[in-house]
């Protein structure tokens, strides 16, 4: 999965849909994912390998257009309990 371009920069990209996310680097695409949530672990843990070698890393996910399977979005950010957001 690990697929660095010549600049010395890597890009990993989620693309997919419900138990069929899949992270996409330089145009190849690995293994399907049950849920974003893993395809984004497992891009992250590629993304630390190639900052260790010193490649700039660009992570790219799909937004709340794309749902998480069986992961309600309630627009909390995480840790954030609910009816928290606007609170000062």
């Amino acid at each position: 999965m690990q697929n660095q371009s010549s600049t010395g920069s890597a890009h990993y990209r989620l693309r997919g849909s419900e138990g069929q996310w899949r992270v996409e680097s330089d145009g190849d695409t690995g293994m399907a994912y049950a849920s974003k949530e893993a395809a984004f672990e497992a891009a992250v843990a590629a993304a630390s390998n190639a900052i260790r070698d010193g490649y700039d890393v660009t992570i790219t996910v799909p937004g709340a257009g794309e749902t998480m399977l069986g992961v309600e979005d309630t627009g909390h950010g995480a840790g954030e309990p609910a009816g928290a957001a606007g609170k000062v």
